[in-house]
């Protein structure tokens, strides 16, 4: 049930501007979902959904994917914290600072670099996987002409 519910409520959010757990919890009854307030902030919580502004002081939920990184953030992020990298076939390894593995690797999702099929990130290390062993080189190349 939970599984349909969060399905229920990406396709609700996509959809719609709902921008209160009032209005996404009325979506998921009109849907035929019984919840509760209490329920439905748990799910914005297990989805991380967030708050993506559309306009002044109004805002609607959102996927974190929703959010692009913007060019100058991603280049501070890769510039503060990215220490070295290396590659072996089709992976990337790329050592942080310790603590902000997670937030780089974040920030390479939201850039959204279509070389990069996903990552995966511990404390100071981020696996990135590229989709093919022939884009790695064209990764390397944007990934350090961010770090220049």
């Amino acid at each position: 049930m939970k599984t349909k519910r969060h399905r229920k409520i990406m396709e609700l959010i996509k959809e719609n501007s709902i921008g209160t757990q009032e209005e996404l919890a009325e979506k998921l009854k009109e849907a035929g979902f019984a919840v509760t307030q209490a329920t439905v902030s748990r799910d914005i919580k297990e989805l991380a959904l967030i708050k993506i502004s559309v306009g002044k002081d109004s805002y609607r939920y959102g996927l974190p994917t929703e959010v692009t990184m913007s060019e100058s953030k991603l280049r501070f992020m890769l510039k503060e914290f990215v220490l070295n990298y290396a590659v072996s076939e089709n992976i990337l390894v790329i050592r942080t600072a310790p603590g902000h593995a997670n937030a780089v690797a974040v920030s390479l999702d939201n850039a959204q670099w279509e070389e990069i099929l996903g990552s995966i990130a511990g404390d100071d290390t981020i696996f990135i996987l590229a989709r093919k062993r022939e884009e790695i080189p064209t990764l390397l190349e944007r990934l350090e002409s961010y770090l220049d």
